[in-house]
C-alpha cells in the first residue's frame, strides 16, 4: 500500500501524499488518465504523532522511506522543497480515523457497561484529546497552509473495523474536520453520498478484501470531486 502511484506524462494536476486511503485515489487518477505525481508513503498510525520536521520551507520525514518517496516526487515535479510546489497538495494525514478510534485509547473513558459519560464525545476533553493524537498531522497541515499551499484533505472512508469504536470513529472524524478547516484545510467529505442509515460506507465503495480501505469506485468519487474545484 505504500507504492506511490503517479503519472508522467503530462503537467501533474496535484501532488497526493498520505497513507493508505490515498491508494484509490491514485488508482482513479490513473485510470482516468489525469496525471498528477505521489501517493501514499506510509500507512495511517504513521501520521498521527510527529512524522516531520519543518526545515523553512519544507518537511523532513523521519521514516527514511517516507523521506525518499516524498523526495522523488518533487524531483518529479521538478521543485526543490514544499514551498516551490505550484499545484495543490492533496493528502489524507491524519485521517486515519479508525486508529484513532481504537477501543483500548478510549477504555478508561467508558464505564463497566461500555457507555461513556454523557457528552463526552462532544466535549471539550474528547476534543482536545484527538488533536493531542493527531498533533503531527496537524502541525503538517498548518505549515503547509502557511508556506501558501492550496492544500486538499479527503476525509477517509466511513469504515469502521472491529479494533475501533464506531462511536468514537464517527465523533474523532469531525473533530479532525473542523480542525482541518480552522486551519485554512479544504476537505473533501463524501460522506453523505457512500453511507447508508446507519452512516457506514456502502459495499459499493469498499475494498472487497479488506475492513478499512475504499474501492476504486470511491476513488472515482474523490477525483470527481477534486475536477469539480479545479485540479
Amino acid at each position: 500500500m505504500t507504492t506511490p502511484y503517479s503519472t508522467t506524462t503530462a503537467p501533474a494536476r496535484f501532488l497526493l501524499l498520505g497513507d493508505s486511503h490515498a491508494a484509490c485515489v491514485g488508482r482513479a487518477a490513473r485510470a482516468a488518465r489525469l496525471p498528477f505525481q505521489g501517493g501514499p508513503v506510509g500507512s495511517g498510525r504513521d501520521f498521527l504523532g510527529p512524522f516531520c520536521d519543518t526545515d523553512g520551507g519544507d518537511v523532513v520525514f523521519h521514516d527514511p522511506e517516507a523521506q525518499r518517496l516524498y523526495r522523488e516526487s518533487l524531483d518529479a515535479l521538478g521543485v526543490p522543497a514544499l514551498d516551490r510546489l505550484t499545484v495543490p497538495l492533496v493528502c489524507t494525514f491524519g485521517l486515519a480515523a479508525h486508529t484513532v478510534a481504537t477501543r483500548e485509547n478510549w477504555a478508561v473513558h467508558r464505564d463497566p457497561r461500555g457507555a461513556y459519560p454523557p457528552g463526552f464525545l462532544r466535549g471539550d476533553l474528547f476534543a482536545g484529546l484527538v488533536r493531542a493524537m493527531a498533533r503531527g498531522a496537524l502541525a503538517f497541515y498548518e505549515h503547509a497552509v502557511g508556506l501558501g499551499l492550496r492544500v486538499v484533505a479527503l476525509m477517509p472512508p466511513q469504515r469502521v473495523p472491529g479494533m475501533s469504536d464506531p462511536r468514537v470513529f464517527f465523533a474523532a472524524q469531525d473533530v479532525l474536520h473542523r480542525e482541518l478547516t480552522a486551519r485554512g484545510v479544504e476537505t473533501v467529505d463524501l460522506r453523505d453520498r457512500v453511507t447508508d442509515r446507519s452512516g457506514l460506507q456502502r459495499d459499493a465503495f469498499c475494498e472487497a478484501d479488506d475492513t478499512i480501505h475504499g474501492n476504486l469506485a470511491f476513488g472515482r468519487l474523490l477525483v470527481a470531486e477534486l475536477l469539480d474545484r479545479g485540479l
